[in-house]
């Protein structure tokens, strides 16, 4: 049986994009609705009841949009309210954390895979432990966790390969280059803005792990095993900021291409009482 109703993601801002980039390559005829948090973002610098009261408000905004499932394209939002969304959500949520563990520990030869993140991130602990678990039969496995806190401006601002992001990537990777890392999660959804200028800098023969490609694999999985795909039909592209709609679209179109996003509308989720979900 069909289900036409959208798929909901969203995240602190632009970064979730290249999730949604992915889910709509790999499932090109499901409706999707995109919150971007802008106007409150990064959630990386905020305290973990912060980044767990926003979210619940993304989820219900989204649930009031009457998405099907919703997608925390958001590392951050993803290791500090995963559980509590999970518990509360009146659909199905997916987060990133673990589908992009996974890919990592797949694609590392030497077995050590470097993990760059947000602050809230990185002290959550939680990415590096989920590789710990995907890759419990790897001998020796090791993670070096690197916080870059300033490549979520970077991504915002739409400076994503110039002499700022280079030096600012210098400055980051320099730890996890001596690490040795033939493995590197961009374990957080904007960096995949900055891939070219991580992978210029990390050298080659080093895998970038975007886990918004192995998201897109999992979302498609439960839609099918639950029989919740849409049928077919002409599928419809909806954009929301809690920031500036046009700005929104200037920095995202040029990532998203295919003419997105357009329509953008401004949403202020902190109208929604989460009290109920916080006792």
């Amino acid at each position: 049986m069909a289900d036409n109703r959208p798929i909901g993601v969203f995240d602190s801002g632009i970064g979730g994009l290249t999730v949604l980039r992915e889910i709509i390559a790999r499932l090109p005829n499901e409706s999707t609705v995109y919150f971007g948090d802008d106007g409150r973002a990064p959630y990386g610098s905020k305290s973990h009841d912060t980044i767990v009261e926003y979210s619940l408000q993304d989820m219900m905004f989204l649930e009031q949009k009457d998405v099907k499932m919703i997608v925390i394209a958001c590392n951050t939002a993803s290791t500090h309210a995963y559980e509590v969304l999970k518990k509360h959500s009146k659909v199905p949520v997916v987060e990133v954390v673990y589908p992009g563990a996974k890919a990592a520990v797949n694609a590392t030869r030497n077995g050590k895979i470097g993990i760059i993140a947000t602050n809230a991130t990185v002290s959550s602990g939680l990415y590096e432990k989920a590789v710990m678990e995907e890759g419990r039969d790897i001998k020796e496995l090791k993670t070096l966790q690197q916080a870059c806190p300033l490549f979520v401006s970077l991504a915002e601002e739409g400076w994503w390969d110039d002499d700022i992001a280079h030096l600012t990537a210098e400055r980051y990777l320099e730890p996890v280059k001596k690490f040795g890392a033939d493995t590197l999660v961009l374990a957080c959804t904007h960096y995949p803005l900055l891939a070219k200028t991580i992978a210029d800098v990390m050298g080659e023969g080093v895998t970038l792990i975007n886990s918004g490609i192995s998201v897109a694999g999992v979302v498609e999985e439960y839609l099918k095993n639950n029989n919740m795909l849409s049928d077919g039909g002409e599928a419809t592209r909806e954009f929301y900021t809690s920031d500036d709609a046009l700005r929104f679209e200037s920095v995202a179109a040029p990532f998203l291409g295919r003419g997105l996003p357009k329509g953008t509308k401004k949403y202020t989720v902190d109208r929604f009482d989460v009290t109920e979900y916080l006792r």
